[in-house]
């Protein structure tokens, strides 16, 4: 996989950043930030969980971020069948939350919205933020 172009990242981040920043969606509209559209949001979590993958190369962690991206990540034995052993799974608003350093991973996995399994899944905080926002 080639590596994101950091830039292009970095700019899709900033085009959503006040929502990113507002400490949920339900916030976000109530203090009248706009939900970004569909393709806004998926250019900053794939790029986002893309450059996680190629910060932190390996196949022992899954992320996914439903609708938009799955990546594999972190160094260790590879994942070829069935249910990956470690797996974190976020909405859009979480992982982004997490990859520009407005969340803690212990805030991420406290959500409701979020679950992580597996005794490595938590080793993608190490690689936080992505971008800082």
């Amino acid at each position: 996989m080639k590596k994101p172009d950091p830039a292009k990242a970095r700019a899709a981040v900033l085009a959503i950043a006040d929502w990113i920043a507002a400490d949920s969606p339900e916030g976000a509209r109530a203090a009248g930030i706009a939900q970004p559209s569909r393709s806004q949001l998926a250019d900053a979590v794939r790029y986002t969980a893309r450059l996680l993958a190629a910060d932190a190369p390996g196949h022992s962690v899954e992320l996914r971020v439903p609708p938009f991206v799955a990546v594999q990540c972190i160094e260790g034995p590879r994942h070829t069948r069935g249910v990956p052993p470690n797996v974190v799974e976020a909405s859009p608003h979480a992982w982004l939350r997490l990859a520009t350093g407005h969340g803690s991973w212990d805030a991420l996995v406290a959500q409701a919205d979020t679950t992580a399994s597996g005794t490595r899944a938590g080793e993608i905080a190490q690689w936080m933020p992505i971008i800082r926002l």
